[in-house]
């Protein structure tokens, strides 16, 4: 997502220092009513579909999780059962140094002293240009965090509730890879393109794999490979993603979390009103933490090696205590 307002530094760890954006730019709306499933339009429509699909009170009054709650002992355990090769694939693109139009941001200092080194990374890893997951606290509905938590929870101390150290002990599930530039037969898709639930269920028909209670969707649009054919450009309101009606197709099936190689939602936005209608129905409405930019171009290609769409998924974000999310560097093990 593209931030605009509000840097505020929250935290530091070994010489690393981590700056956080608040606020979120808006976006025109985008009409797609050829589209199969298409809507909501409205702001009346998207808010009657986020009262229907919210997980508010769903684990109680105070609960701080959210659909990581999905993630049981026995998940963790399925997961490494997947395990047959032993072959581990990063899903995080390296930070870049330099700035483009997709990492505006970047800044990197490194500082040579005699006997030792250190860093000092500062960026903007919300944004297009830095692979990580979203808090939440990140997303704001109508005044709203997840849970029906007031957004005044959230200040320039950083987020009272919801704060991104809620997944200090790492997400350990299965991993289900949905490629649908593959199933489109193409090595990307444009910018602006959406996909529906019908694409999902075409590709996972295809693949042979179906999705199950506690686990973690990635969506390959191929961005990354397009970025590598064409060069960088502005994904805020203008990259491939999935349309609003999906969201309740992922809710049926109880996903934990959900990812893509860009934003997730398809943009420019369909609802007149709101910049990212998936992001702000998925962490403030069912409480779902979101990956962002990761590259799954090397776990496509391993993938597709071993004719298999299934993998166990470890990730462990920086557990800054109010922190909106987090750079991490999540594993696809085969």
């Amino acid at each position: 997502m593209q931030m605009t307002t509000g840097r505020v530094l929250i935290g530091s760890a070994v010489g690393v220092a981590l700056v956080v954006a608040v606020g979120v730019s808006c976006v025109p709306a985008q009409s797609q009513d050829d589209g199969p499933g298409a809507g909501p339009h409205t702001l009346a429509e998207y808010d009657a579909l986020f009262t229907e699909l919210n997980n508010w009170g769903r684990w109680g009054e105070d609960d701080e999780r959210g659909t990581a709650n999905l993630v049981t002992e026995a998940k963790s355990r399925e997961a490494a059962g997947l395990v047959t090769r032993g072959v581990s694939v990063s899903l995080s693109h390296n930070p870049m140094p330099d700035e483009a139009a997709d990492n505006p941001d970047s800044a990197f200092e490194h500082v040579m002293a005699d006997g030792f080194r250190v860093d000092t990374i500062t960026f903007n890893y919300h944004g297009y240009g830095v692979s990580h997951i979203d808090a939440l606290c990140h997303f704001v509905h109508n005044g709203m965090l997840y849970n029906g938590v007031p957004a005044s929870a959230s200040t320039a101390e950083g987020c009272g509730k919801h704060g991104i150290q809620n997944l200090k002990n790492g997400i350990i599930t299965r991993g289900v890879l949905l490629d649908i530039a593959r199933l489109k037969g193409v090595p990307y898709l444009e910018p602006g393109t959406a996909i529906y639930t019908e694409d999902i269920e075409a590709w996972l028909e295809q693949a042979g794999v179906t999705v199950a209670s506690g686990d973690v969707l990635f969506l390959r649009t191929g961005r990354w490979a397009r970025r590598a054919e064409l060069g960088p450009w502005q994904l805020s309101g203008n990259s491939a993603g999935i349309h609003t009606s999906v969201v309740r197709w992922i809710k049926e099936r109880d996903v934990a979390f959900f990812g893509s190689d860009a934003a997730t939602d398809v943009q420019p936005s369909l609802v007149d009103g709101v910049a990212l209608p998936v992001h702000t129905l998925l962490i403030a409405g069912l409480g779902m933490n979101i990956f962002d930019n990761m590259d799954l171009e090397a776990l496509a290609d391993m993938a597709a090696a071993e004719n298999r769409w299934e993998f166990m998924l470890v990730a462990g974000p920086i557990p800054v205590t109010g922190g909106t999310g987090s750079p991490l560097n999540a594993i696809a093990v085969f």
